[in-house]
């Protein structure tokens, strides 16, 4: 290889035992994390296309189990269809090409979303397909607002996570207080999450009448987007982004075979109002069986502007020079594809790195 390496492994102590007696095997993992982030998944965008149109293909013994808030739900509603790598990329290439116009309202830029969704679901065949899946099961969080936050009123509802990020920064379980999280999961399997007790937590099968308001509230941005109201089988009441209580996860995931995390970052957040809180990491024993995929600081050094994709760059950028960068980042990860393949067949160097 004559560049440096564009993918770094962070594997738990169970999981790289693991992967250096047996290697890293389709069929050992059992479990799959998708982080909210915006516009920062694109970095992973041929990774993505590669895990479920090659390494994840075909049949398995024990379903897989995805779990994703925000991006990561929406990328992981592309995975569950039966050709996952044509959805995603359909869903990376719409994504890229988003465009607001300066002084959009919110009300349109929600319906932009709608938009969007059309594009991850485009008919309910592919609804079906999510639903039915027999190998690959979709789970994904969304946070149903308490008190303030379930104000109509954008004053009331910026008071209201004004209160919530304080007590948050209290104490993380305080969240609980302002924010249920709900898990919306497929009906068919129970995930081995199922039972989360650091925060109030509501369980919902996902079924047709579900799935489409579920994956937009999962990514309805409080103050930025609307909320979804009354949820079919999830109750009356106001839905917001899944990483308002999950932004990175900070769950126990399984305790059964290995948790794949295809991540941007090498640092794990826990929720939304944790960003600020540099003391705020992940439980250890959350990630012994975790293997973390994330780009290499040299690789993210050598993209347009040194970075990933970011939110922000919907109003610091031109459309046109946005559009671009972005589509720059989507295509050099697909050096993070030859090193994980590099991986998967029996280099361990980057575990060992």
């Amino acid at each position: 290889m004559n560049r440096s390496p564009a993918l770094r492994v962070i594997a738990g102590d169970r999981a790289r035992a693991q992967i250096e007696r047996d290697g890293l095997r389709p069929q050992d993992i059992r479990v799959m994390v998708g982080a909210s982030g915006g516009p920062k998944w694109l970095a992973l965008a041929k990774l993505d296309e590669y895990l479920f149109g090659d390494f994840f293909a075909g049949d398995r013994a024990q379903p897989l189990h995805l779990i994703g808030s925000s991006a990561g739900a929406w990328r992981f509603a592309c995975f569950a269809q039966d050709n996952p790598a044509a959805a995603s990329r359909r869903f990376a290439e719409a994504y890229q090409h988003i465009c607001y116009a300066p002084g959009m309202g919110f009300e349109e830029i929600t319906r932009h979303t709608h938009t969007l969704l059309d594009v991850v679901l485009p008919d309910d065949a592919a609804a079906k397909q999510v639903l039915g899946n027999p190998h690959i099961k979709l789970n994904l969080i969304a946070a149903r607002a308490r008190g303030l936050n379930a104000a109509r009123a954008r004053g009331l509802q910026a008071a209201g996570l004004g209160l919530t990020a304080l007590a948050n920064a209290v104490h993380r379980r305080a969240l609980g207080s302002f924010f249920e999280r709900v898990l919306f999961h497929a009906a068919d399997h129970q995930p081995p999450f199922y039972q989360l007790s650091d925060l109030p937590t509501r369980q919902v099968a996902l079924a047709e009448n579900n799935l489409r308001p579920a994956i937009l509230a999962s990514g309805a941005i409080p103050l930025v987007l609307s909320g979804i109201p009354d949820i079919p089988g999830a109750g009356p009441g106001i839905y917001y982004d899944g990483g308002v209580t999950d932004y990175h996860f900070d769950i126990p995931f399984s305790q059964d075979g290995l948790v794949l995390y295809p991540h941007f970052y090498p640092t794990i957040t826990p929720g939304w109002f944790d960003k600020g809180l540099k003391w705020r990491r992940a439980n250890p024993r959350h990630y012994d069986n975790v293997v973390i995929l994330c780009p290499s600081d040299d690789w993210v050094a050598s993209l347009p502007q040194g970075r990933i994709p970011d939110r922000r760059d919907f109003t610091r950028m031109p459309d046109e020079v946005r559009i671009r960068e972005w589509g720059e980042a989507m295509k050099r990860s697909e050096q993070l594809v030859e090193d994980f393949q590099r991986l998967a067949g029996g280099d361990l160097s980057a575990l060992r790195a």
